[in-house]
């Protein structure tokens, strides 16, 4: 059984950092692709980032390149999302999710955790 766990959101005030974790279990996050998408309220789902098997290439949404990086703790079978520069737009729920057979269809998503930046 696939399960994905997501931890360290909260109320962050802009300009500030958080870094979100995944944790994953039923499958090892340096055989998979993982992703990270969020969604703010009234709002469609976002793609955030993508980490493929090897770890070595990562890719960012438009409106988080250069302030958001992707990593992976294969010991700790965790893929991190560092978020810094935080805007007020940044604010919704985030979700990581595993691309089983890395097509870019995420088959298990995590429950999500929020992330709220005041301006």
């Amino acid at each position: 059984q696939v399960q994905l766990v997501e931890s360290g959101g909260g109320l962050v005030q802009a300009g500030g950092s958080l870094r979100l974790s995944c944790a994953a279990s039923g499958r090892t996050v340096s055989s998979q692709a993982m992703g990270w998408f969020r969604q703010a309220p009234g709002k469609e789902r976002e793609f955030v980032g993508r980490i493929i098997r090897s770890g070595i290439l990562t890719r960012y949404g438009e409106s988080v390149k250069g302030r958001f990086t992707i990593s992976r703790d294969i010991a700790k079978n965790t893929v991190y999302l560092q978020m810094s520069s935080l805007k007020p737009e940044d604010t919704g729920v985030y979700y990581c999710a595993l691309d089983d057979n890395s097509d870019g269809t995420y088959e298990y998503w995590g429950q999500g955790t929020q992330v709220t930046v005041s301006s």
